[in-house]
């Protein structure tokens, strides 16, 4: 019996292996060259000539881009789109048909193992080469995998460059004037469908009717009829139990006051947007989750889901505003009649809107043609222009009822008839635009009206909301005004100056975010956190990281400047009479603290209205540049006085209020502005002093120090009089002044002996400089009087008479 030893064993099994794996490189091999051969019969698979398709794939995508290229048809690009979408199909498919033989090449290198790094450990030859062989088979694979993935990639960027050009072609098109409403070619795709369009809408159709059908297959059938019935439930019957409690709450919980309507208000809005939103919301689960679902009808669910809370928004806004169940709690000021009368336009006007959204949607999912997409359009801008007219003409309608009454006193307010004009005019502008043709424009102006009646409405009730938070919750009456008291120790004043804070740092980030979502929004796809980012852009500069002024950004900055403009001025208006007086600061530091915000105010503003306009900051180089030679020739006067008043704003040498004397000029300062200071003189005119002068001149300020006045009074007396006699009187007419304090006390002053007589000075302290004339006046003629009632005379001035001393008397002649 022959013996093999250990060398031989592994000698045998080393041959035995490369048998093996040679027979499988052959197979291999076979396939990898992708050789034609006939099937025997129908179940022999059919061999994939790799390098054939990749070389027609490649060929088809070069073919794509060269039309695509060449094309600007809308028909035309659909069809390339197709193409292109099955391009993508067909190299996924070869991917897919490559990655088994992929997957046994990699089986038999593991069953090869790896080579072998020992010296005593020697494989065959036959191994090294199928392993070699192997190798090359799997590296040629790959190559062949990882190009039909890069076909598949670029057919699907092709795809969506399509859909780009598409849509600017859309735009394009409908930019111009594509046919009045009443013309034939309007109506041309009701009138004759398009075979593409029809044949688009129906394959859509039939994932949605195989959609349903899967969601209630047996499968899913009963998870499918709990989420219908919940959705059911939330819109039957949510809004009516949540509207009890949120009453009871407001009027239990909360303080009294304008807090309990603006909670309720909101509450109202809050609850309408959560009931329809959620029932939808278990409508749109009931399809996403799916696994068959095809993509447009996700895309096209989650579309209509974002839709649903913008509409259900407009129905729970006006359904906060009209407060039909509670009118005594409505927060705006608007009669029973008319918000009765306008009861079914809000959830009317959030119905049209949703239908137009789905409209829209539809065509964006679809892919229709322009002629579709401008007929669904021009039907949804006359369905929402036609719906707010018709609230227009029922509130115009209502107010005519009520002015023939004669019981009816009640105005409309300015702002009112501001917003119903702007209103009106927006609708028929919306209708002369869809009846002279121009499409697009109805569209944007109609998804214009209703972005900013959302963001104004929304401004509205929560900006009420958070200044009655504020007043509310620190109000001294409350548990929470007496909670924050105890804690910190603190006055009423200190809690209403806390609320008034708080409620101007809620309204501007309101303001804030509404001028950002008023620029920058977008119907439908604009959220919060989209419009924070927006936020935080603009404060943060990245708008001016380019130089690019183009008409959109010149609107939105003039619309930033006027919301700033305005901002800023309510802002200053806050500080000066609502937020300041509440302190212990004097009027002076009130004024010159208003000042100096505005005036850091108005250089902010100036700053970001170029951000929006997109200019960078280092583009202002220029700007500075010519500044500087400006200043070397002609406004160096202007930057010296600008400079100065910055310094007697921050130093306050002088401040509003002061009494001051420069210049022979003495008077109040009424007024520090950027350029010069405004003094009111006695006389009640005004001198505009440069606030340089200021600076570099002395300046009297008779205030600074000290606030008392000194009435100062010099006689001059016989020298034949009691002075004690005369100090007295003079001391009792100054103490029984009422204007003159008692502390310091009066006091007279023995201050000059002349030959013409003694002069007696009488001092006495008054309240404020500004009353010293009025009170020395007085005080005149109360010590006139006193001394001709008690026979004491003034001094008179001596008069000198001069006598020739040689002039000797007349005598007669002698005779």
């Amino acid at each position: 019996m022959p013996t093999f030893s250990k060398c031989d064993m592994k000698g045998f099994c080393g041959l035995f292996f490369s048998v093996l794996l040679a027979f499988g490189a052959l197979t291999v091999d076979a396939r990898a060259n992708d050789a034609p051969a006939a099937a025997s019969d129908s179940a022999t698979p059919v061999k994939i000539n790799a390098a054939a398709e990749l070389s027609k794939l490649q060929k088809g995508l070069d073919s794509l881009k060269q039309q695509v290229s060449n094309t600007t048809a809308d028909n035309q690009l659909n069809a390339l789109n197709d193409s292109a979408q099955q391009l993508t199909s067909d190299a996924d498919a070869l991917v897919t048909a490559l990655q088994p033989d992929r997957t046994q090449l990699q089986a038999q290198l593991d069953v090869l193992g790896p080579v072998p790094t020992d010296a005593a450990t020697k494989e065959t030859g036959a191994v090294a080469q199928s392993r070699k062989s192997l190798n090359a088979r799997k590296t040629l694979l790959d190559n062949q995998i990882e190009r039909a993935k890069t076909i598949s990639a670029s057919a699907t960027k092709l795809s969506v460059q399509i859909v780009d050009i598409r849509r600017n072609y859309m735009r394009s098109q409908m930019a111009l004037n594509s046919g009045s409403i009443l013309s034939a070619s309007f109506w041309a795709p009701v009138l004759q469908s398009q075979s593409a369009d029809k044949r688009r809408l129906a394959g859509f159709g039939d994932d949605l009717v195989d959609g349903w059908h899967e969601a209630w297959s047996s499968e899913w059938r009963l998870s499918s009829a709990m989420l219908l019935v919940l959705a059911l439930l939330m819109w039957s019957f949510c809004t009516r139990i949540l509207d009890k409690p949120l009453g009871w709450f407001s009027i239990h919980v909360l303080p009294e006051g304008r807090l309990r309507r603006s909670f309720l208000a909101c509450s109202t809005a809050l609850i309408t947007v959560f009931s329809i939103s959620i029932g939808v919301q278990f409508i749109h689960f009931m399809f996403v989750r799916l696994p068959d679902i095809s993509d447009e009808v996700v895309d096209f669910a989650d579309g209509v889901l974002r839709l649903t809370f913008f509409s259900s928004l407009i129905a729970g806004l006006g359904r906060g505003f009209l407060s039909n169940q509670r009118p005594s709690w409505r927060l705006p000021a608007m009669p029973d009649e008319i918000a009765r009368a306008m009861k079914p336009i809000p959830p009317l006007l959030g119905g049209v809107v949703w239908i137009s959204g789905v409209i829209d949607q539809l065509n964006i999912s679809v892919g229709t043609s322009v002629a579709t997409a401008s007929l669904g359009y021009g039907l949804s801008s006359l369905l929402i222009a036609s719906v707010v007219l018709t609230g227009l003409i029922r509130i115009k309608r209502t107010r005519r009822e009520q002015l023939t009454d004669a019981t009816t006193t009640q105005k409309r307010s300015a702002v009112v008839g501001l917003v119903l004009i702007c209103v009106t005019v927006t609708a028929i502008a919306i209708l002369l635009a869809l009846l002279i043709g121009y499409i697009s424009l109805a569209r944007f102006l109609t998804f214009e009206l209703i972005w900013v009646g959302i963001v104004l409405s929304l401004l509205y009730f929560l900006i009420h909301l958070v200044v009655d938070l504020c007043d509310g919750l620190f109000a001294p009456n409350t548990p929470l005004g007496q909670r924050i008291k105890q804690m910190f120790n603190l006055d009423d004043r200190h809690l209403s100056q806390a609320a008034t804070l708080l409620s101007a740092i809620g309204k501007t980030l309101l303001l804030l975010f509404g001028a950002i979502a008023l620029i920058n929004g977008n119907f439908g796809s604009t959220t919060p956190l989209a419009l924070l980012h927006k936020v935080l852009e603009v404060w943060g500069g990245k708008g001016l990281e380019k130089l690019k002024i183009v008409p959109a950004h010149v609107v939105n900055a003039l619309i930033f400047l006027a919301i700033a403009i305005y901002v800023l001025r309510s802002a200053r208006r806050w500080l000066e009479k609502d937020f300041l007086p509440k302190t212990m600061m004097e009027p002076g530091m009130r004024s010159s603290l208003v000042t100096l915000f505005s005036n850091v105010g108005y250089v902010l503003v100036i700053l970001l209205t170029l951000s929006t306009l997109g200019i960078q900051w280092n583009n202002l180089a220029w700007i500075v540049s010519a500044l500087s030679v400006g200043i070397g020739f002609g406004l160096q006067e202007i930057v010296k006085n600008f400079i100065s008043g910055l310094i007697l704003l921050t130093e306050r040498p002088v401040k509003v209020g002061d009494l001051i004397s420069i210049s022979g000029i003495e008077g109040d300062i009424r007024r520090i502005n950027v350029r010069a200071t405004e003094i009111q003189l006695g006389d009640r005119s005004t001198v505009i002093v440069p606030n340089s002068q200021l600076i570099s001149q002395n300046v009297r300020n008779a205030t600074m120090g000290n606030a008392q006045g000194v009435a100062t009074i010099a006689l001059t007396f016989p020298l034949d009089i009691d002075p004690e006699k005369v100090r007295t009187l003079l001391l009792e007419a100054y103490r029984e002044h009422e204007a003159v304090q008692s502390a310091p006390a009066p006091s007279v002053t023995f201050s000059q002996l002349t030959p013409s007589g003694i002069v007696l000075s009488v001092t006495g302290f008054v309240s404020s400089p500004r009353v010293v004339a009025s009170t020395k006046s007085d005080l005149l003629f109360e010590i006139l009087k006193r001394l001709r009632a008690e026979g004491i005379t003034l001094s008179m001035p001596q008069k000198m008479i001069v006598e020739n001393a040689n002039l000797s008397s007349t005598t007669p002649p002698e005779s």
